[in-house]
């Protein structure tokens, strides 16, 4: 009988709960409350840029305004950290790719979140690749030349900036050394923005980010993308070979923007999100936007970017395994 009691107990807090949240949900959208987009990023790199595009967007589909939030450091792990801490009540939500969501658990012991746990897949937007890029200071046009480049150096060795410390570019760099026989190190930066900085300035000769991350400045001639992963040439770079055809194989699953939301988020507000998001990317010139920064746009719904994100993270849980990574 104390057993039936408690159960009734908890089942009534739940609802108790969800209603509430649900209530205090509308209630916040009536009197104009912002949603908040947190960005685990800083300000200028791709990721920002993307957060941006959608936001201003997002607030006419809403009804409310929606503000970017960057709360950048530790390749977005700071960020994570404070949508788990967040109320789920619908008015913060976590604009990441797949470092944060994916890769983060897999390279730190204690990341301070758990995605199975603490948070909802609200809804995903677009997939994009990885690239290898090199400064204007380089006078490498393709990856031989680059190779052959940082063998003439004097040490024979060369520095590869990359947006954040044990991630999918990292392990890229150190696959890339090894495949073309080149002594290269991962010089972690804490973002893209700054490393564009150092690379824009020639302080380091290449890098490896997403397109995203490189394509402006590609295309102003500032920096060079000599290679791309995935299964095929991009549409905005279609000049520019991939790994795969270069001999580089077993790198053509590719990562993915979405929208993560604090476990305990109301359906309803996952839903009224999820919406938004899809009429936002109707819109002609939010789809060319984003597809001229090098990203395959298309709406995935909470269920799809959840069943992406596993499989991605097991995807590189083998390939981080074979590396021989310990998680520090």
């Amino acid at each position: 009988m104390t057993a039936c009691i408690d159960l009734r107990l908890r089942r009534l807090v739940r609802t108790t709960v969800a209603v509430m949240a649900m209530a205090a949900m509308g209630l916040a959208l009536a009197q104009g409350v912002p949603v908040r987009v947190l960005v685990g990023f800083p300000p200028g790199g791709g990721t920002d840029a993307i957060a941006r595009i959608l936001a201003e967007k997002l607030k006419d589909q809403l009804g409310v305004p929606v503000v970017v939030e960057n709360r950048a450091g530790a390749g977005g792990m700071i960020a994570a950290q404070a949508l788990k801490m967040a109320v789920p009540d619908g008015n913060t939500v976590l604009l990441s790719h797949d470092h944060t969501i994916s890769i983060l658990p897999l390279v730190m012991k204690a990341p301070g979140f758990d995605p199975a746990h603490d948070f909802v897949a609200v809804a995903g937007f677009a997939t994009f690749v990885n690239a290898l890029a090199v400064s204007g200071g380089t006078p490498a046009k393709s990856v031989s030349d680059y190779v052959a480049w940082v063998r003439s150096q004097g040490a024979g060795k060369a520095a590869v900036g990359i947006p954040a410390p044990a991630s999918v570019p990292e392990f890229l760099v150190k696959v890339i050394g090894q495949k073309y026989g080149a002594d290269l190190q991962a010089v972690p930066y804490r973002g893209s923005a700054p490393m564009m900085a150092d690379m824009l300035g020639n302080q380091i000769g290449a890098g490896v980010a997403s397109v995203p991350d490189f394509i402006e400045n590609h295309k102003a001639g500032k920096v060079r993308i000599i290679a791309v992963l995935g299964g095929a040439r991009q549409a905005v770079l279609p000049d520019v070979p991939t790994f795969a055809e270069l001999g580089l194989a077993g790198f053509e699953d590719v990562p993915y923007y979405g929208f993560f939301a604090p476990v305990g988020t109301p359906k309803a507000a996952i839903d009224k999100f999820s919406d938004a998001l899809a009429k936002v990317l109707a819109l002609p010139e939010v789809r060319e936007s984003l597809t001229n920064m090098g990203l395959s746009v298309g709406m995935m719904g909470a269920q799809q970017l959840a069943s992406r994100e596993h499989a991605y993270a097991q995807t590189w849980a083998k390939i981080i395994k074979a590396s021989g990574f310990q998680a520090p």
